[in-house]
């Protein structure tokens, strides 16, 4: 959620952020709210004041034996005007935090405007994979080596859903292995949430309200706020866990990692680059984040870029890292790079973890904060969050990279010995 205090001291610099993600930012409406919010809670104190003054007559006149019903009946008044006033605040705040809560965080300043048509490349990693044969493409290598059943999953469960078979589901298995025995080698502590999670963890990953129908709502009651659902990253659960909180500082950076599987209404497309494995509704992930002092929080985003971007690195796997632009980056955050992955078939690189800052976005709206150790008062802290990685565009970008001409895949060394020694995947 951003901030109302900046929005009203800097309100054309917070649009132009703004408007660097391609958000037409008015704050009138927002501004007016709030001043009239500030007057009723003046008028409102002034009225208890008086109720308290009145109030303290009572014994007064009890004790010189005069009637106290007209004091009665003026603090029932009183007490009216206070309560209306009251609601009227509330309804006043509620406006704000809706309005405020539909509005993107605003972009780090050197973050080029625009879309994906103005990310950039900042890195390369890798050896590029030639061949001297006619590659396949990872759904038919998939297919014939027996790692992915996609016929019986959509049996299962209609399209964009696959079944891992034999030593699919191995290496499936021993990717996540891998990334787990990183993730603690670098101190990370180890989370498995809840897969059902309730409205205000969407709420407080800035992905809803406006995203709200993008995830798999299990309960049916009209009123989504009382609802669960299906978490569409561990992100979600993470950046919640201490909701409400004031961490003390010494804790500062708090440093997570979760596996789940993800569930996301994806709708994906006949497309190429869309085929088998690269978009589904289910999936599996490691998630890292991060809770950061303020200023430490470009510290750690370095330090996750790195982590996302060594783990593909000891994979022997071909990447980049790009540097997305404002509007590329999803709403709730102010900074993000992508690690993408070469898919030879198809000439092009895709997503399998996005780094990502939000700074104070998230931990304003669920009230996540530090006592400053200088000054005594709470702060916000920074979230930050990265994929450790997504496997379901990972084993696509191996099955190509790492194939042979006999039509078998060398295992990457790192995953052998969670394969029980397995160097190449074979036809069986």
């Amino acid at each position: 959620m951003l901030d109302l205090l900046r929005i009203r001291n800097n309100p054309q610099e917070v649009a132009d952020g703004l408007a660097k993600k391609g958000f037409k930012a008015d704050f009138t409406q927002v501004i007016a709210w709030d001043d009239e919010r500030k007057s009723l809670i003046t008028a409102v104190e002034q009225l208890k004041a008086q109720k308290n003054k009145v109030s303290a007559q009572i014994p007064v006149l009890k004790k010189a034996g005069q009637p106290v019903e007209p004091i009665f009946e003026e603090m029932r008044k009183l007490g009216d005007e206070i309560a209306v006033g009251d609601a009227k605040i509330t309804e006043l705040v509620a406006n704000i935090n809706d309005t405020l809560a539909c509005m993107p965080n605003i972009p780090d300043d050197d973050l080029l405007s625009g879309e994906k048509e103005n990310n950039q490349v900042i890195k390369m990693g890798g050896e590029k994979p030639t061949f001297d044969f006619q590659p396949k493409n990872h759904v038919d290598i998939c297919t014939d080596l027996g790692l992915i059943d996609y016929e019986r999953g959509v049996k299962l469960s209609g399209n964009g859903f696959w079944i891992y078979r034999g030593l699919g589901a191995q290496l499936e298995w021993a990717l996540l292995n891998y990334f787990v025995e990183e993730h603690l080698k670098d101190g990370y502590e180890f989370i498995l949430p809840p897969y059902q999670l309730g409205y205000n963890c969407g709420y407080g990953a800035g992905q809803f309200p406006k995203f709200s129908d993008e995830v798999y709502w299990l309960d049916c009651d009209e009123d989504k706020k009382r609802n669960r659902f299906m978490l569409p990253t561990a992100e979600t659960a993470l950046v919640n866990m201490y909701a409400g909180e004031i961490i003390d500082e010494s804790k500062l950076p708090m440093k997570f990692f979760a596996y789940s599987p993800c569930f996301r209404k994806e709708a994906g497309s006949a497309r190429t680059e869309e085929r088998g494995m690269i978009r589904g509704h289910q999936f599996n992930k490691i998630e890292m984040v991060q809770y950061a002092h303020p200023d430490k929080s470009k510290e750690a985003f370095e330090e996750l870029v790195e982590k996302a971007s060594r783990l593909v690195e000891k994979l022997g796997l071909h990447y980049r890292v790009s540097k997305l632009a404002a509007g590329d980056c999803s709403a709730s955050m102010a900074r993000t790079y992508d690690v993408e992955l070469w898919i030879p078939s198809m000439g092009i690189y895709k997503e399998c973890s996005s780094v990502s800052n939000a700074n104070d976005y998230q931990a304003r709206r669920n009230n996540t904060r530090f006592r400053d150790s200088k000054t005594g008062k709470p702060q916000f802290v920074h979230t930050l969050n990265g994929s450790g990685l997504a496997t379901s565009r990972l084993i696509p970008a191996i099955v190509e990279q790492f194939q042979n001409a006999d039509g078998s895949v060398t295992v990457p060394e790192v995953l052998r010995k969670f394969m029980g020694g397995l160097e190449t995947i074979s036809k069986i």
